[in-house]
């Protein structure tokens, strides 16, 4: 072969498109020719202990494939000067003058890999912060699903706002604990906290096994719905089961805990309005008759005992004992008849 005639190959075009190029005998890899851009990269052949290894590469890697296919590709890393280069490496088998050559066309993509890995990179870095997103939507959404019922939160979450919805048939219980005031002034604030949330916890897991919607407390007091916002045709006795379990929850508590507790407990059955208050501090609150009332009859009740207006006794009667305890002047609700609810002995677990 003759070296006149490969150099007659265009040198600055090679250069100016940025690929270096050897040819090598395939019998023996003996180099024929190289540009200036391969001598760059890997050093002359004569000497260089880099193509040395990339001649062993071939040797090992690409007979076989350069046989069957008449091409093989890699990359090779390569440190000419101070920064490491990545170089895609691509060899063809070819005929010249009757002799099997190796024609191995090189080409710099270290700006590319260091691309991909920056892409890589960001890619990583969306996909992270999209979880961190996503868990912090879901923190978002049990924040709001303790403030509200799932129905209106799914409405706020659709619309931006959630309309006042009267509702006609609904019943209200609310609890009030008996001396906690005085437990609180004289308690660290840590006990007092602790205790509150231990025994609202468990009215909250009793009040989701009946049905009923805790809407807020309120220091110790404790209010929670049947019929709203998902209509509820046994919503007086869901919320009479609620105040049953409470108290005997409060009685076996007692028996194991420091601290005893006792509540009072009203129940009212009518009408309440039922929406989110508030732009940009969201809670959700009822309000209404039935509200009213429930919270005026739990002062009435004696301590560990259930107090609701004698309409309600017809809607309970066949699963509670009901005992009327008389006419009460209520303020704002003038005079009404009253009656005491406790569960069956047949339903004391």
């Amino acid at each position: 072969m003759s070296i006149t005639t490969l150099s007659t190959i265009n040198e600055q075009l090679l250069k100016s498109i940025g690929v270096g190029i050897a040819i090598v005998r395939f019998s023996d890899l003996h180099f024929y020719y190289h540009n200036k851009a391969f001598a760059e990269w890997f050093g002359d052949p004569a000497s260089s202990d880099v193509v040395t290894e990339i001649v062993d590469r071939l040797r090992e890697d690409a007979r076989t494939a350069l046989q069957d296919t008449g091409r093989f590709t890699t990359e090779v890393q390569v440190k000419p000067k101070r920064r490491t280069l990545v170089i895609a490496l691509t060899a063809n088998l070819a005929e010249f003058e009757g002799e099997s050559v190796v024609v191995v066309e090189c080409q710099n993509i270290t700006r590319m890999r260091e691309l991909e890995q920056m892409i890589e990179s960001y890619s990583n870095m969306v996909e992270r912060n999209t979880r961190e997103l996503e868990r912090e939507k879901e923190r978002v959404e049990k924040l709001l699903l303790n403030l509200m019922p799932r129905s209106v939160y799914e409405e706020f979450k659709t619309f931006g706002v959630v309309t006042p919805q009267l509702y006609r048939n609904v019943s209200v219980l609310m609890l009030d604990f008996v001396g906690f005031t005085s437990f609180a002034e004289n308690t660290d604030p840590t006990v007092t906290l602790g205790e509150l949330n231990d025994m609202f916890t468990a009215f909250d897991r009793i009040s989701e096994q009946f049905g009923c919607e805790r809407i807020k407390t309120i220091g110790d007091a404790y209010l929670a719905v049947s019929g709203m916002p998902e209509p509820a045709p046994d919503h007086a006795s869901a919320v009479a089961n609620c105040a049953v379990r409470f108290i005997r929850y409060l009685e076996r508590r007692n028996q194991s805990h420091q601290h005893k507790w006792q509540a009072r407990i009203g129940l009212a059955t009518g009408t309440a309005v039922g929406s989110v208050v508030g732009v940009q501090k969201y809670v959700y609150d009822v309000f209404g008759p039935a509200v009213n009332m429930a919270a005026r009859l739990q002062v009435f009740a004696q301590p560990m005992k259930i107090v609701a207006p004698v309409d309600m006794k017809f809607d309970l009667i066949d699963a509670f004992r009901v005992t009327e305890i008389g006419s009460y002047d209520i303020k704002g609700l003038g005079q009404v008849e009253l009656v005491n609810v406790e569960g069956n002995l047949t339903l004391a677990n």
